[in-house]
């Protein structure tokens, strides 16, 4: 078939900056009395955010310019690269603790997350080996157990942070690439009940992962321990009515709502801007994960197809559980919305990834 190269996606690319145009705003307008308070500046995050997209926009861009064979061909040392990573976190000296996890990496000023790193690698390597032999998907022990291997020993070492949140995206996006590559649907089923097995003796393991399961369930049971960042989440959505209280009109932003500019921007978002502000956001995530997976159908090679699923279905995953775990649908998972939470490495390689999603949607078939 006649294959060229032209412009991008233009939809998709419309539907991620404008996310990231949402992004600017509701950080500033979410962390101003937080930047205030704590630096005396209310534009320091968004300082920072302005730094933090700027990086993103260079990775995009090279991302999208960048040659998918040599891409391809580095693969399985990126991986090994993310791995080390992933380790050096728990060297003192080298990792960070934060909140009492090790999931930052220290470079002066700045701090950088492995777990974002292994998500790319990860969807990278997968992408590679489902593409060197497409039917070999189907056997279990030569298809499928190989991949459950890379994921048990990637997940053990996030665990190690901890960070459920982020195990649970990249558990997700590897199962969705399976199913993409024709796996058994035997196999998957079967795969994905180990996989809740293991979720809930991971919960049960810890006592603070059960408690946070018990403020899921009834967060008015301990409404200033536990449950209390779901019950201020809660309380910014619903004032928020249909259009919402008004740009920079949050109450919430006052301290009341923890990690208000991260974790939890979307209850910002339903706070002031409304059902109706929350209804454009989901929806400019169903563009991107439309033409995401638009792009994967019309991708050239096998390789380039399965890697616009992972990227997909990656970005896609966490935006999902992000606004499930801030509507009060899941329990707290503590991962950011993509786009629009404040920066750092997630913004970075997100757009990274993204980059790379452009740069398949210029080939077509």
């Amino acid at each position: 078939m006649h294959m060229r190269r032209h412009r991008p996606d233009m939809v998709l690319l419309g539907a991620i900056l404008a996310l990231l145009g949402i992004g600017f705003i509701m950080v500033y307008s979410s962390s101003a009395v937080r930047g205030y308070i704590q630096f005396d500046d209310p534009y320091h995050f968004l300082k920072m955010e302005v730094i933090w997209a700027l990086m993103g926009l260079s990775a995009m861009v090279i991302g999208m310019w960048v040659d998918l064979k040599m891409l391809r061909r580095f693969a399985k040392p990126a991986l090994i690269i993310a791995i080390a990573l992933l380790i050096a976190v728990k060297i003192p000296g080298i990792g960070r603790r934060v909140n009492g996890a090790d999931r930052w990496i220290g470079l002066g000023p700045l701090s950088i997350q492995p777990s974002e790193v292994i998500k790319l690698s990860m969807v990278l390597v997968m992408a590679h080996v489902l593409a060197l032999d497409p039917h070999k998907i189907q056997s279990f022990r030569k298809g499928v157990l190989p991949i459950l291997g890379l994921l048990g020993v990637i997940a053990g070492l996030i665990m190690l942070q901890p960070d459920l949140g982020t195990t649970l995206v990249i558990a997700a996006t590897t199962f969705f690439m399976l199913i993409a590559a024709g796996a058994r649907v035997s196999h998957i089923v079967s795969l994905a009940g180990m996989g809740l097995g293991l979720v809930v003796a991971a919960i049960a393991a810890a006592p603070y992962r059960m408690r946070r399961i018990f403020a899921f369930l009834d967060p008015w049971a301990d409404p200033l321990g536990k449950g209390y960042q779901t019950i201020q989440a809660l309380l910014a959505l619903g004032p928020g009515g249909l259009f919402g209280l008004g740009l920079g009109q949050s109450r919430q932003k006052f301290l009341y709502l923890p990690e208000n500019h991260t974790d939890f921007i979307f209850a910002m978002i339903g706070e002031e801007l409304g059902f109706i502000g929350a209804s454009l956001v989901i929806l400019l995530f169903f563009f991107f994960a439309w033409r995401g997976f638009r792009v994967a159908m019309r991708a050239p090679d096998e390789f380039t197809g399965f890697l616009a699923v992972g990227l997909t279905a990656m970005v896609s995953i966490q935006a999902m559980i992000n606004m499930g775990v801030v509507s009060g649908v899941l329990p707290v998972t503590g991962i950011t919305l993509p786009f629009i939470s404040y920066g750092g490495t997630s913004l970075v390689f997100t757009m990274l990834g993204v980059g790379v999603l452009l740069n398949i949607s210029r080939e077509v078939r």
